[in-house]
C-alpha cells in the first residue's frame, strides 16, 4: 500500500476528496494549538473488497507513545479503525483505489521537543508513513 500523510490546521473528507487548510507544517508551539491530519491511503487493485485496519499513534523522540490525561485516566494519543474499498464500475484493472482520512484534534498539551505521528496498516509500518514535527520552546519563539 502507498500512504501520504500531511499535518494541517484543518482537514476534512468530502465527496471522497481531502480538503486541507493550512497544510504542510512541521513546527508548532510553544502554545498548544488545534491541528488536523490528512491521510490518503492508496489500496492496490488486488486488495480491494478486503477489510484492512489502520492506526495512527503519536510518539515522542524516544519512540514511546504519548499519553495525555483524559476523562478515564491516561490515554495514548492515537486513532484508527477498519476500512474496505471497492472497485467502482468501469475503472481500469490495476488502478490503485483511494481511501482518504481526515482527523482534527483539539490542542494537545505537548512539551517542547520532537514528535512523530506513525501510521500502521494491517500491522505493518514504513519509514515514509510518519509525520515528524517539532514543538518549539518558549525560548525558541
Amino acid at each position: 500500500m502507498k500512504a501520504t500523510l500531511l499535518l494541517a490546521d484543518y482537514a476534512v473528507v468530502s465527496d471522497g476528496k481531502l480538503t486541507i487548510v493550512g497544510g504542510g507544517w512541521s513546527q508548532t508551539g510553544p502554545d498548544a494549538s488545534s491541528f488536523g491530519i490528512a491521510l490518503l491511503i492508496q489500496v492496490p487493485w488486488d486488495q480491494a473488497n478486503t477489510v484492512h485496519s489502520f492506526s495512527v499513534e503519536l510518539l515522542d523522540a524516544d519512540g514511546a507513545a504519548v499519553v495525555v490525561e483524559g476523562d478515564d485516566g491516561e490515554q495514548a494519543v492515537a486513532f484508527g479503525g477498519e476500512f474496505e474499498v471497492g472497485r467502482p464500475p468501469g475503472i481500469k484493472p490495476g488502478t490503485p483505489l483511494d481511501f482518504p482520512v481526515a482527523v482534527n484534534s483539539t490542542p494537545l498539551p505537548l512539551e517542547a521537543g520532537r514528535y512523530e505521528w506513525r501510521l500502521t496498516i494491517d500491522g505493518a509500518s514504513r519509514a515514509d508513513w510518519t509525520l515528524p514535527f517539532t514543538v518549539r520552546s518558549e525560548e525558541a519563539s
